[in-house]
């Protein structure tokens, strides 16, 4: 059995201090790099379009995920409304910019890990939840007090405050960053947001850090960094400059998934160069790179031309 790294916390008193901090950062809120320093804690609406409490919009067993996170019983996935990206593309934009969802305290949320536990999932998946740390800091005590056992995954879009990622060392156990471009230009023109690949190089770094390359113990990930990029038509994502950060300053062990899946969604159709899927040479062109690179883990072998 391979016990979460936040039990240690829990145990020697540090995650109700790390919850207090957490808290305490919301009442001027720097929670993301945007840093709107509005009063969460008096229900004052951040930039995130999220006030006190988190916006939950569905939870429960996943099977769409990595294979290594899904396993036999799914990834308990728990999609929390708002977020502190505007992605033009937002292919879950009725939760990220719509907010779909209801607002709940701290003690519902903990209900939810604790379910979603019960259901026999492998993990608790937490899906965009940069803007509503503090706010799962505090229902992750209440959880680990009734018996909450699962392994975290931060399943982030990758747009951090370093400081909050401090603040979960030795909490979580997977990282699951999205790195979205190799430009930070692209950053701030689809997803509007100033200088997203530095921070996002600086994220990683500090991921890996804490977690190190992704652990695998029976064919599920137990610890570690699994990172995302989502290939964009032409070459909008400048895939090339991610790849080469994560085998040239990162780690060549990294695991990488190349995501095909792109699709025009929200206001993909109002950006010509969005407008359409990737073709098959395209993606299979990032594959080839990556593994001339030296990444293979996460990478497609056996693909077909």
């Amino acid at each position: 059995m391979f016990d979460p790294i936040y039990l240690e916390a829990y145990e020697t008193g540090r995650l109700k201090e790390k919850v207090e901090e957490a808290l305490e950062s919301l009442s001027s809120c720097v929670a993301c790099p945007i840093g709107c320093r509005v009063n969460r804690l008096e229900d004052e609406i951040g930039d995130c379009g999220v006030g006190r409490f988190a916006i939950l919009s569905s939870y429960g067993p996943h099977f769409g995920e990595e294979s290594v996170l899904v396993g036999y019983h799914g990834s308990g996935t728990v999609f929390f409304g708002g977020c502190n990206l505007r992605c033009v593309y937002c292919q879950n934009y009725d939760i990220s910019q719509l907010r779909w969802g209801r607002a709940v305290d701290a003690k519902t949320l903990a209900g939810v890990f604790l379910e979603i536990q019960d259901m026999g999932c492998h993990n608790l998946n937490l899906v965009s939840p940069t803007h509503v740390v503090p706010q799962i800091l505090e229902a992750l005590l209440i959880a680990v007090e009734k018996g909450f056992r699962l392994p975290l995954v931060y399943n982030t879009g990758g747009y951090d405050h370093i400081r909050t990622l401090k603040l979960l060392d030795g909490i979580v156990d997977i990282y699951m960053p999205d790195t979205k471009y190799g430009d930070s230009k692209k950053g701030l023109k689809y997803s509007g947001v100033k200088n997203y690949f530095e921070i996002n190089k600086r994220n990683l770094r500090e991921m890996h850090r804490q977690v190190g390359d992704l652990r695998i113990e029976e064919g599920l990930a137990v610890r570690g960094l699994l990172i995302r990029h989502l290939v964009l038509p032409n070459n909008i994502s400048d895939s090339e400059k991610v790849i080469d950060f994560i085998a040239d300053e990162l780690s060549k062990d990294s695991w990488l998934n190349l995501m095909d899946q792109y699709y025009p969604a929200y206001r993909a159709m109002e950006y010509p160069e969005l407008s359409r899927r990737i073709t098959r040479r395209e993606y299979f062109r990032l594959v080839d790179y990556a593994l001339n690179k030296g990444i293979h883990r996460g990478i497609p072998f056996d693909h077909a031309r």
